[in-house]
């Protein structure tokens, strides 16, 4: 007799708290904070720093301009903004005021803060950016919008800039145990990024917020994530996810399709090819042992599904993504549906 699910795989049972093992996986840490103080007019030009960027301003008015989106974002004092740091963007007093270039103020800035205008210091605000580890990145940045914004007037907002203006303080003390201290901070900004994303409906004027991150926070949906998240080689049945849901088959089926937006076992194809995708683009893994890592019987297998999903076999992939010509890279996203049905039809082939 096959022992219970929560043998084989700890942790399992007792997901009263989805959002404290989303944190257990993605590893949030923090990167970089950096503070701003202004008077006058100003504007200053940030590059896409790649990672998710958290704003907050805490005395004063700053618009914020992000490449791409067409309209700019008024931050009043207390206000936070969260993005997913793909895009430059641009910090200003005046959305029409050119902007200059951040970086050589950047290797000036005393004590953790620069200054832009006039004298004085009508703004203030902080910035910071939260690492995340290969999964989180893969599992969350994607989910995020362009932009998000969390008014001062809700709960979570005046946790978040306290949050900021201590992590600047920790990151540029000399004092013992900062850097750890800065860390932990980290991780609880992000818990409140993440409590005001999942539960606040003004943060996202009324929108549902993205389904992967409902369904963090979904306690029968969850649990089933993080196995697939956690052990994406193994062959998991629809038996077995809804067992961690303390569900049956179908009810956890139509649950599971109703929040993410798709069945199971396409999810699961879904995010392989996801991994797959990342690993290709970042590391030299040979096709063979990601085919291994993600639950391929043989790197063929492996390469059929991988090309039914983006079009290119994983070798040209990798070229075309490292191929400094390459404007973007190829092409990210959900598997085709019927391609997720031949990948579920030939799991008893991968295992």
């Amino acid at each position: 007799m096959a022992a219970p699910l929560s043998a084989r795989f700890p942790g399992s049972a007792g997901w009263a708290d989805p959002l404290a093992r989303t944190l257990g996986v993605i590893d949030a840490r923090c990167a970089l904070s950096c503070g701003i103080t202004a008077a006058g007019q100003w504007a200053l030009a940030f590059p896409a720093p790649g990672r998710l960027k958290v704003q907050a301003v805490l005395k004063g008015l700053v618009w914020l301009v992000i490449d791409g989106i067409e309209h700019p974002v008024r931050l009043a004092a207390g206000d936070v903004a969260v993005f997913s740091g793909v895009r430059g963007y641009t910090l200003a007093s005046d959305p029409t005021v050119p902007p200059v270039d951040v970086l050589p103020l950047v290797r000036t800035a005393a004590g953790g803060f620069l200054h832009a205008g006039a004298e004085g210091q009508d703004v203030v605000a902080v910035g910071g950016h939260i690492d995340l580890n290969d999964v989180g990145r893969e599992l969350l940045l994607s989910a995020f919008p362009p932009l998000m914004r969390v008014d001062a007037a809700t709960a979570k907002a005046p946790a978040a800039c306290w949050l900021m203006e201590q992590t600047l303080r920790e990151m540029r003390s000399d004092a013992p145990g900062a850097a750890v201290a800065a860390e932990h901070l980290a991780r609880l900004l992000f818990v409140q990024v993440l409590r005001a994303f999942l539960n606040d409906s003004s943060t996202h004027a009324g929108a549902r917020p993205p389904d992967r991150l409902r369904a963090l926070a979904d306690e029968r949906v969850a649990p089933a994530l993080f196995l697939m998240h956690g052990n994406p080689a193994h062959p998991w049945t629809l038996a077995e996810l809804a067992r961690a849901a303390a569900m049956s088959r179908t009810s956890f089926a139509q649950r599971f399709k109703k929040v993410v937006g798709l069945p199971p076992l396409a999810y699961l194809y879904a995010w392989r090819m996801r991994l797959a995708q990342h690993i290709l683009r970042s590391k030299d893994t040979p096709v063979a042992a990601i085919a291994s890592s993600l639950g391929y019987g043989s790197e063929s297998a492996f390469s059929n599904a991988f090309k039914r999903t983006t079009g290119l076999a994983p070798h040209r992939y990798r070229e075309a993504a490292r191929d400094p010509r390459t404007a973007e890279p190829p092409w990210v996203g959900r598997a085709e549906p019927g391609a997720a049905r031949q990948d579920a039809r030939g799991r008893q082939e991968w295992r």
